[in-house]
Order: structure tokens, then C-alpha cells, then sequence
């Protein structure tokens, strides 16, 4: 069992072609007996964004707080505290943080995903 507050968990801040402001933490994985997924806690710093990408795994995302939007196959999303989003396999995304506060959600993907 593994019980915890987001974040107390250590992150890593992500750098990388078209990323900015972006810190992960791992939140539960195989590690922690849940085989074949991994659930991560994402942070982006005003003015931050993930690259725009897409992939072969979906991911479902759960907002934990303030606000942003979320680019999905050509449409902009806002988002905030309380609200969830479903990406699947293949679709072209980027999280993006305009405003002036800290953007922080949980993403979910299979292990595969998680690298």
C-alpha cells in the first residue's frame, strides 16, 4: 500500500525540445505493485507547456489545481481544479499553462508510457 500527499513526492524537472517549465513526479507504479501502469503528478510553472506530441498509449488526466488549457487534435480545452481529460492513443496534445499560477494534474498511462 502506498498513501501519500503529491507534493511530498520527489520531481524531476523535464527539459527537452519544445518543453518548458515542467516538473513530474512519479506518484505509483509497478514499483508499488500496480503492474501495468504508472500514475504521475505534473506541474507547470506559469508560462509552461509539455512539448506537443502524440503517442500509442492513451493517458487520462485528472486537474488537481489552478488552470490551463490542453491542445488536443487541433482544439484548445480549458481546464482547472476538478476536471478530467481522456487523450487517446495517437492524438496530438500539449498541456500549456498561460496564466500566473502553478497548473497541476495527475496523468495516467500504461507502463509503457512511463519512460
Amino acid at each position: 500500500m502506498k498513501v501519500g500527499e503529491w507534493r511530498d513526492v520527489a520531481g524531476v524537472e523535464l527539459s527537452g525540445e519544445d518543453i518548458a517549465g515542467v516538473v513530474k513526479r512519479v506518484l505509483v507504479g509497478p514499483r508499488d505493485g500496480w503492474d501495468g501502469w504508472v500514475m504521475r503528478a505534473f506541474e507547470l510553472a506559469p508560462g509552461g507547456h509539455t512539448p506537443r506530441h502524440r503517442h500509442p498509449w492513451p493517458h487520462i488526466n485528472v486537474m488537481l489545481e489552478g488552470s490551463g488549457t490542453l491542445y488536443l487534435d487541433g482544439e484548445e480545452h480549458a481546464l482547472g481544479a476538478g476536471g478530467f481529460a481522456f487523450v487517446p492513443a495517437g492524438a496530438e496534445h500539449q498541456f500549456q499553462n498561460p496564466g500566473e499560477d502553478r497548473f497541476a494534474f495527475v496523468c495516467i498511462v500504461p507502463e509503457r508510457g512511463e519512460g
